[in-house]
């Protein structure tokens, strides 16, 4: 069968179809008027005419179908504006607008198509809008911003503009999951991926991916599993990417980032704990760990001739077996002991905390000077909990480190101030009440639901759009988001089908909801809709982001009903 001739604005007709449809019926009339039999011709070439208008008119149209079909469906979720006014109220309520410009209607048809993908994915934290400069509103709007689509090899120019006002030319690589991230946090760190210089490493993207790698590759694999926001992470990637290039053609080293709670099955597999972790593979069977976080290329390129598993750890020996001058307590033996002391600081622990093991010298330097001075004014003591459960229970140890303050055998204090050892013997020279804690967030009269396990989700059901925090009191994060948190509550707080709320990941109940719902760092914040999870908000943590987050969501709600109406 022929191919089926195709049509575009070049597209030329015969002379005859362009005749046949401006005049169908034209006949040669001179013939009917001289000759009796001219009736009978005229008819035949008016049935020929007919003949040869229908086979055009087919030809016509099986053409203009494809070209029909093959136009590029833009996502109703792409703003399309035109007029200088509509721009300003779009940047004016939005505070993360990504718009594609473009120089006529069809020159940015392949990045729509992308586009159009990508706002499925960014609804709720940021907007994307599209101006075509070709049409006659649309230049007048190009001319007033100053954007010429034109000067482009492709016809098309990205702009970034963030509360309110300008703020980037897109130029990282148009593909969906850069333009993802990119969307969600304009100003992070680039993906892995997007620099050159990974360009060896293989970017493992989903679980499929991984486990085709491991089945078709013959190579030895060395893959980082790691999560994007991670320190060592970010340290370790110029020295991960560069043993890659070295090694190129004879070991794989790829990464993959296993922080979304898609991957809990897969970090459980291989004991990922934490960031980064380093698996090593051979014909698709895992057989070590690489442990060398401060390694260098060459040290990573040199295990992988000869990788070896890690040498176990030598057991931390516990503080209490030490020559630490504190006095160390068990379950018997603490209230003989503040019996025969009438003045004594007891410090209750935990061996794997790190605020403990950042005190423990403090302390044990403070105690050197007070254990052992007969005419000290108090004595330093400690508990590990971990060991000593009825002790911890007894005194209701919910956090670590805590002191306490014991006279004559009677519990007089909580101080959480005292962590280094000058300000330890001051207070035992002195021993005074500490000033009142500070009153915690869910006691300070706010907009802000506080929320626990056992009406997280009864209350959240009743809301549209739900923004949770969830936070931990001690955070440095989590205080410095709460005000901002606060005053976007307060903003909103009329509006019944809008919540801003937050959990204390730190109270018993609520630490299984916190594992429950992904949380895996403070402060951490989940978008919710009637209750079901949407998606994690990674926008900023100020008040413009908190606010412009949610009327973003309302926006969309008002747009909905316009459309309806």
């Amino acid at each position: 069968m022929p191919a089926m001739p195709t049509i575009s604005s070049k597209t030329t007709f015969p002379k005859q179809l362009c005749g046949l449809l401006k005049n169908p019926w034209k006949t040669d009339c001179a013939c009917v008027s001289r000759r009796g039999n001219g009736i009978m011709a005229s008819w035949n070439r008016y049935g020929s005419r007919m003949r040869e208008l229908k086979m055009y008119t087919f030809v016509f149209l099986v053409c203009l179908v494809p070209v029909l079909q093959a136009a590029v469906k833009v996502s109703p979720l792409i703003e399309k504006v035109s007029e200088h006014k509509d721009f300003k109220k779009l940047l004016r309520t939005r505070t993360n607008v990504l718009v594609l410009y473009t120089k006529s209607a069809t020159s940015g048809d392949s990045k729509l198509k992308l586009l159009s993908d990508v706002a499925q994915v960014i609804k709720g934290q940021g907007t994307i809008a599209w101006v075509n400069c070709g049409d006659l509103e649309g230049r007048k709007l190009c001319k007033k911003v100053k954007v010429d689509p034109s000067s482009k090899s492709d016809g098309a120019d990205l702009l970034h503009y963030k509360d309110g006002t300008f703020h980037t030319e897109y130029n990282r690589p148009a593909t969906y999951k850069s333009m993802v991230a990119f969307l969600k946090d304009p100003t992070g760190a680039p993906l892995w991926e997007e620099n050159p210089e990974a360009k060896d490493v293989v970017h493992v993207e989903t679980e499929k991916d991984f486990r085709k790698l491991l089945k078709r590759e013959e190579r030895p694999i060395l893959m980082m599993f790691f999560a994007p926001w991670c320190g060592v992470c970010k340290r370790m990637q110029p020295v991960f990417q560069q043993a890659a290039t070295e090694t190129k053609g004879t070991y794989v080293l790829a990464g993959m980032n296993v922080h979304p709670a898609e991957f809990d099955g897969l970090k459980q597999e291989y004991n990922v704990k934490g960031y980064p972790t380093f698996c090593y593979f051979e014909k698709g069977k895992f057989l070590h760990h690489y442990e060398n976080y401060g390694g260098t290329a060459k040290d990573i390129a040199d295990w992988m001739k000869n990788p070896q598993p890690p040498q176990p750890k030598a057991p931390e020996v516990q503080w209490s077996e030490t020559d630490s001058p504190v006095f160390h307590l068990t379950d018997d033996s603490l209230d003989g002991f503040l019996e025969e002391h009438p003045s004594a600081l007891v410090m209750f622990y935990a061996p794997w905390c790190g605020h403990c093991k950042k005190m423990k010298p403090e302390y044990d330097e403070a105690a050197e000077y007070l254990n052992k001075d007969k005419n000290s004014p108090g004595v330093l003591a400690a508990v590990d909990t971990t060991i000593h459960k009825a002790v911890g229970e007894r005194f209701k140890i919910s956090g670590f480190p805590t002191v306490k303050y014991f006279e004559k055998g009677e519990e007089k204090f909580t101080l959480p101030h005292l962590r280094s050892k000058d300000k330890i013997i001051e207070f035992l020279q002195n021993p005074q009440a500490p000033p009142p804690p500070e009153q915690s967030w869910e006691d300070k009269p706010s907009s802000v639901s506080h929320l626990g396990m056992e009406d997280f989700r009864e209350a959240l059901k009743k809301k549209k759009h739900a923004l949770v925090m969830f936070y931990a009191p001690w955070c440095p994060h989590c205080k410095n988001a709460v005000p901002h948190f606060t005053t976007a509550a307060d903003l909103f707080k009329e509006d019944r089908k809008i919540a801003y709320a937050a959990v204390d990941c730190t109270k018993g109940p609520n630490q299984e909801l916190c594992k429950q719902e992904g949380v895996e760092g403070y402060p951490t914040f989940n978008y919710y809709n009637y209750g079901k999870f949407a998606e994690k908000y990674n926008g900023e943590r100020g008040e413009a982001g908190f606010i412009g987050f949610m009327r973003s969501l309302r926006g969309r709600d008002q747009g909905k009903r316009k459309e309806e109406l």
